[in-house]
């Protein structure tokens, strides 16, 4: 890994405690309230022991290291399309334009659930073919991305499993066919510019932002870059970074769970969801797997734990 240096002195480091929850662990009450917790305090949390090997992730790294390591030219043959799949670009996305003078300090590449283009639900939002490079550019790594995607995919839904319970609905809510049935499941693969976020000049890896589906699931590569803010409102602004743990999985929980549990401040409840959050990010490598749900389940509904006030259930 390329090191990083900056001039002048470095500011001090604040570093956020959040909660991990072992996925091996027997005792699921435990987890519960290790979830239940963490949505009180920030909306993200750790995942461990979550059934991905440790050499699989380290082959997963390597293989999108080598996709970033290529060309321009080569990357730009799988440039990103309508249906969000493949490559996009250096500054090519602003996620916080107020703030930022040009794009984001990052490249990344959108990999989804596979629908042939002649499967009538291929016409729905997200839903389409993958773009790949070309095999012969880089053997075996539509393979070990699809893999991965499938893997990363069932540990979302273990962890849906444990928001069931902390939500009060039986544990086997989220796994329904109107839910995650046929998920919008997007693997995206990051590559961070070599840069120092300067927020005094605009200058950021991502802009500050909250992510809008159910979860998101974030495997880091050493590098402590991620930041989050449990507060937007304050002034000034708190931002703490979060360590990233080898093998890990940092979970944070997005803006569609806050909507469903009919958030703020309807109940007792409500902050048993996602606080608002906001990321600064200065990572190298990394990879997220978004996890969204069927487009059914998007509609102004809310959890059936939950009171309705004028929206239907779920």
């Amino acid at each position: 890994m390329e090191s990083q240096k900056q001039s002048g002195p470095e500011p001090p480091i604040k570093v956020s405690t959040i909660n991990c929850i072992d996925l091996s662990n027997p005792d699921i009450g435990e987890s519960v309230a290790l979830l239940k917790q963490a949505c009180l305090d920030c909306g993200f949390f750790y995942v461990v022991n979550h059934g991905i090997s440790q050499e699989f992730m380290d082959e997963v790294f390597a293989q999108s290291k080598k996709f970033f390591y290529l060309p321009l030219n080569e990357k730009l043959k799988v440039l990103r399309n309508e249906k969000h799949r493949g490559y996009t670009p250096m500054f090519d996305e602003f996620l916080d334009p107020d703030n930022q003078v040009h794009g984001d300090y990052k490249e990344g590449y959108y990999i989804g659930v596979d629908v042939p283009e002649n499967d009538p639900e291929s016409e729905k939002p997200f839903n389409g073919p993958n773009v790949w490079p070309a095999d012969g550019v880089l053997p075996g790594w539509r393979q070990t991305m699809e893999k991965f995607h499938h893997e990363a995919l069932e540990v979302g839904k273990a962890v849906s499993r444990i928001i069931a319970l902390a939500l009060d609905l039986e544990v086997d809510f989220f796994d329904k066919p109107e839910v995650l049935g046929k998920p919008i499941a997007t693997l995206r693969l990051l590559h961070y510019e070599d840069q120092f976020s300067d927020p005094a000049k605009g200058i950021y890896g991502a802009g500050a932002h909250s992510d809008f589906g159910f979860i998101t699931l974030l495997a880091t590569d050493d590098v402590m870059g991620l930041q989050i803010c449990k507060d937007k409102d304050a002034k000034p602004q708190i931002w703490e970074y979060v360590t990233p743990i080898k093998g890990a999985f940092i979970v944070n929980l997005g803006d569609m769970l806050e909507r469903w549990s009919n958030c703020p401040p309807c109940t007792e409840f409500w902050g048993m969801v996602k606080t608002d959050i906001l990321l600064h990010t200065l990572w190298n490598l990394t990879m997220t797997v978004w996890l969204n749900v069927c487009l059914l389940a998007k509609q102004k509904k809310v959890l059936p734990s939950f009171p309705k006030s004028g929206t239907q259930h779920i």
